[in-house]
C-alpha cells in the first residue's frame, strides 16, 4: 500500500469513528438530549465540587454576590463618615480613624465593587448572550474569582485587625512612602491592588476570547449585542491599563520593603511618577466602570421600547472611541501638580472631547425611546434615572476639565460630588436596572414591581439629596478628605442634607436587597422570556441549565428572538458524551472548530491560594517572593500540565 493510500484509509477510518460518536442532532434531541447533556455538564458534588467548578454561571453569581457584600461594607463606612460630617466640630471619629474609613471606602468601592461586579455580570451573561455553552478558558475564569476574593479578604481582615490602610484610595507618594507611612498599612493597600489587577486581567482575557471566538454562528460583529461590544472594549482597556497600576504598586512595595527609590525625590526618584502611573490606569478605570453600564442601558432600552437601538453603528463607534480617548485624559487629574502648562491645553481638549461619544449614545437612546413605546417598568426607570443623573455629572466634568476652574475646585467637595454623580449615577443606577432585568434569568423568579418602583424613587431622590449639596459645599470652599469643619462657614446645611440623603440611599439599597431575597423564594415564576427581549440569553430556560443550550442557536439578525418567533435555527453536531463548544471565526462567526471544555479542577483554587500566600507574605519579607514562588509554580505547572484527552467513540444513537 502506498503512502497516499494509507492516508486515505486512515481518513476513512476516522470518518467512520466520527459517525459513531454521540452528537446532538435529528436522532438525539428533546428530553433525551437534555438528560445526556445534564449528565455530562454537571459539576462534582460536595464542597470539592463547589471549589472545582468551572461553570461560568456559578462563577458569575459568586462575583456578583461578593461584590454586593463589599458594596454593603463600603456603604457602612460611608454612613459613618456622613454621621461625622453631619455637624460641625464633631468629635465622633478621630482624624486617624477617618483617614482609615475614607481609604477603605474608596478602595472597596473602586477595586472590590465597581469593576468586579461588572465583570461578574459579564461572566454570567456574555456566554448566554453570544449563544455558547461555556466561556473560553473556564479554569482561568475560576482562578480570577478566587484571586479577587482573597484580595478583598486580605484588605478587610487587615482593617478589622487595625492595620488597614490610611493613605487614601489613591495612595499618593511621598505620603504613602516609608518616610511618612511607617508600618504595614500602605503595604496592605498596595498588595490588594496586585490581587485585584491579576483577577481583572484574567477575567479580561476570558471575556475577550469568549466574545471573539465563541459567538453563535451568524452572529457577525455587526450583529453582536451592544452589551457584548461594551464588554469587549472594556476588557481590552483592562489589558492595556491595569499593568500600569500593578507596576506602580509593585514599585511602591519595593520602595517600602527593600529600599528602592522610585518615588524618593531625594534619591533622584520622582513622586509624580506615581500619579502618572496611577492615573494612566485611574482614568480609563472610570470608563471601565461606565462602559458596561452603557451596555446595560442599550439592552434595557431596546427591550422596553421594543425597538432596536437607534443608529447601532454610531453606538458601537462611540464605545470604541471612548475606550481610545480614555487613555489620553489622565493628566486632568494632575492640573494642580505644577506640570508644564504647555501640555494642559491638550488634556483639556481631550477631557471635553470624550463627552462627545457619550453624548451620541445618550441621543441614540433618546431616539430609541422616541421611536418606540417605552414601558416604564423598574429596569427602564433606572435607565431614565441614569440619563438624568449622568448628564449632571457630565456637565460638572466639563467644568473641571478647564484648568483655571480645576485649580480652584480640585481639592474641594465639588469633585466629590462630580465623581459620585458619574460613578453612582453612571454605573450603579444601570447596574441596579440590569440586576432587576436579569434577575429572572439568574433565579427563575420575578422581583416585586411595587417594591422595585419604591426603591427606585428612594434611591434617585436620596442620591440627589446626598450629593447635589456637595457642589455647594465645594463652591463654599470645603476641602476634601477632612474629618471635621468649623461652624459659621455656611457648611452646616449642605452637610446635614448630604448625611440625610446618604441614609435614604442606604435604605433604598437595603430595600433592593430585601426585594431580591424575598423574591428568590416567593417571587412569581418567570417565563422563559418575561420581558419580551430580543437577545439569545432568553432563548434558553430561566435559570439556564449547566450546558446553557441544548443546540447551539444561529443568529440571523441583531434581534434573533424578535425575528424568529416560532423557533430559532440551530446547528448540530457537538458531542454530548464530553464537554465541547463550537468556535467560530472572529468577524463572520462562521463555524470553525470544535473545542473541548476543561473538566472541573481544584488546581485553579490551589494556584490562587499559593499565589495569595506569596502576595500576603511578601508584605513582610522580600524572601517570600523567592520561596513563595515555588508552591505557586508547582500549582500552576500542575494546572497546565499536558493531559491526554481520551475520547472513546460511542455507538450510534438511533
Amino acid at each position: 500500500m502506498t503512502e497516499l493510500e494509507r492516508v486515505h484509509a486512515e481518513d476513512e477510518r476516522l470518518a467512520r469513528e466520527r459517525k459513531k460518536l454521540a452528537r446532538d442532532g435529528p436522532k438525539l434531541k428533546g428530553p433525551r438530549l437534555e438528560a445526556r447533556l445534564a449528565r455530562t455538564w454537571r459539576r462534582p458534588p460536595g464542597i470539592l465540587g463547589w471549589l472545582a467548578t468551572v461553570d461560568h454561571k456559578e462563577i458569575g453569581r459568586r462575583y456578583i454576590v461578593t461584590a454586593l457584600i463589599f458594596l454593603a461594607l463600603g456603604g457602612v463606612l460611608a454612613l459613618a463618615m456622613r454621621v461625622q460630617l453631619a455637624q460641625p466640630d464633631s468629635a465622633l471619629i478621630s482624624a486617624q480613624r477617618y483617614n482609615e474609613l475614607f481609604t477603605m471606602h474608596g478602595s472597596t468601592m473602586m477595586f472590590l465593587f465597581a469593576v468586579p461586579v461588572m465583570e461578574g455580570v459579564a461572566v454570567y451573561i456574555i456566554p448566554l448572550m453570544v449563544g455558547t455553552r461555556s466561556t473560553a478558558f473556564p479554569r482561568l475564569n475560576a482562578f480570577s474569582y478566587f484571586m479577587y476574593l482573597f484580595g478583598g479578604l486580605m484588605l478587610w481582615v487587615a482593617f478589622v485587625l487595625n492595620v488597614g490602610p490610611d493613605i487614601g484610595w489613591f495612595a499618593y507618594t511621598p505620603l504613602s512612602g516609608p518616610q511618612f507611612s511607617p508600618g504595614k498599612r500602605a503595604d496592605v493597600w498596595a498588595q490588594m491592588i496586585t490581587f485585584t489587577e491579576v483577577s481583572a486581567l484574567a477575567a479580561a482575557v476570558v471575556l475577550i476570547t469568549t466574545i471573539l471566538k465563541t459567538r453563535a454562528p451568524g452572529m457577525t460583529l455587526a450583529r453582536m449585542p451592544l452589551f457584548a461590544w461594551a464588554m469587549l472594549v472594556v476588557a481590552v482597556m483592562i489589558v492595556f491599563s491595569m499593568p500600569a497600576v500593578a507596576l506602580a504598586s509593585s514599585m511602591l512595595i519595593a520602595d517600602r520593603l527593600i529600599g528602592t527609590n522610585f518615588y524618593n525625590a531625594a534619591e533622584h526618584g520622582d513622586a509624580l511618577l506615581w500619579q502618572h502611573l496611577f492615573w494612566f490606569f485611574g482614568h480609563p478605570e472610570v470608563y471601565i466602570i461606565f462602559l458596561p453600564a452603557t451596555g446595560f442601558v442599550s439592552v434595557i432600552t431596546e427591550t422596553f421600547c421594543r425597538r432596536p437601538v437607534f443608529a447601532y453603528p454610531v453606538v458601537v463607534l462611540a464605545l470604541v472611541s471612548t475606550g481610545i480617548l480614555a487613555f489620553g485624559l489622565w493628566v486632568h487629574h494632575m492640573f494642580a501638580t505644577g506640570l508644564p502648562r504647555v501640555g494642559y491645553s491638550f488634556y483639556t481638549s481631550a477631557s471635553m472631547t470624550v463627552a462627545i461619544p457619550t453624548g451620541l449614545q445618550i441621543f441614540c437612546w433618546l431616539a430609541t425611546m422616541w421611536d418606540g413605546r417605552p414601558r416604564f417598568q423598574v429596569p427602564m426607570l433606572y435607565v431614565v434615572g441614569f440619563i438624568v443623573t449622568f448628564v449632571i455629572g457630565g456637565l460638572s466634568g466639563v467644568i473641571i476639565a478647564s484648568v483655571p476652574l480645576d485649580l480652584q475646585l480640585h481639592d474641594t467637595y465639588f469633585i466629590v460630588a462630580h465623581f459620585h454623580y458619574v460613578l453612582i449615577g453612571g454605573a450603579v443606577f444601570p447596574l441596579l436596572g440590569a440586576l432587576t432585568y436579569w434577575y429572572p434569568k439568574i433565579t427563575g423568579r420575578m422581583m416585586s414591581e411595587t417594591l422595585g418602583k419604591i426603591g427606585f424613587w428612594m434611591i434617585f431622590l436620596g442620591f440627589q439629596l446626598a450629593f447635589f449639596p456637595m457642589h455647594i459645599s465645594g463652591l463654599l470652599g470645603m476641602p476634601r478628605r477632612v474629618y471635621t469643619y468649623p461652624a459659621g462657614l455656611g457648611l452646616e446645611l449642605p452637610n446635614l442634607l448630604s448625611s440625610i440623603g446618604a441614609f435614604v440611599v442606604a435604605a433604598a439599597v437595603m430595600l433592593f436587597v430585601v426585594n431580591g431575597l424575598v423574591s428568590l423564594y416567593r417571587g412569581a415564576i418567570a417565563p422563559p422570556n418575561p420581558w419580551g427581549a430580543a437577545s439569545l440569553e432568553w432563548a434558553t430556560t430561566s435559570p439556564p441549565p449547566a450546558y446553557n443550550f441544548a443546540h447551539i442557536p444561529v443568529a440571523e439578525s441583531r434581534t434573533p428572538l424578535w425575528d424568529n418567533v416560532a423557533e430559532l435555527p440551530v446547528v448540530t453536531g457537538l458531542r454530548v458524551d464530553q464537554k465541547e463548544i463550537l468556535l467560530t471565526t472572529v468577524v463572520a462567526a462562521a463555524p470553525d472548530l470544535r473545542e473541548p471544555v476543561p473538566a472541573p479542577s481544584l488546581w485553579p483554587f490551589i494556584a490562587s491560594v499559593a499565589v495569595g500566600i506569596l502576595f500576603v507574605s511578601s508584605i513582610f519579607s522580600p524572601w517570600a517572593v523567592v520561596f513563595g514562588a515555588i508552591p505557586a509554580a508547582i500549582a500552576i505547572a500542575a494546572w497546565f500540565w499536558p493531559k491526554e484527552i481520551k475520547r472513546e467513540p460511542e455507538p450510534v444513537i438511533t
